[in-house]
């Protein structure tokens, strides 16, 4: 069993992605990866500081930098996070309720919608939104966000 921690929301585990799909493909079959969310800060529902804020456009130029991962940085004009990331992670965990395969499948729809689609994956109605778009149902998903 592979455990894999991550926070869909990391910057980091965004530009790892190219990495961890080689290892996934060279895994045995039968091999079982475990998802974990790591929650990169607590759970509130206060906006990011403006400090915080150019903090994670740094950490998001470092990544590109050295992974040459993408990301939309209309982001910033567009949306108004929140330092918490607990909503991204319970979205995943949620997710998996309807299915353990829809798991990986949740992870990378929160990560485009927030690093290429320039979506606020702190807003609930965004996550219930990506639910559907993997072929969740909408209405478990949100009553299992809870």
């Amino acid at each position: 069993m592979i455990y894999y921690v991550l926070d869909p929301m990391c910057s980091w585990c965004w530009g790892f992605n190219p990495a961890l799909e080689m290892l996934l493909e060279a895994l045995p079959p039968g091999e079982k990866v475990r998802y974990v969310m790591g929650g990169l800060a607590p759970d509130s529902t206060e906006p990011m500081p403006a400090q915080t804020r150019e903090y994670v456009r740094e950490q998001w130029r470092l990544v590109s930098a050295r992974t040459g991962a993408h990301f939309n940085w209309d982001f910033w004009e567009r949306c108004r996070p929140r330092r918490s990331t607990w909503p991204a992670c319970r979205a995943v965990i949620a997710a998996g309720l309807q299915g353990e395969r829809n798991v990986p499948g949740m992870i990378r729809a929160i990560q485009e919608a927030y690093y290429l689609q320039a979506r606020n994956p702190s807003e609930r109605e965004v996550l219930i939104e990506l639910a559907g778009e993997i072929g969740l149902d909408p209405h478990r998903f949100a009553l299992d966000l809870e």
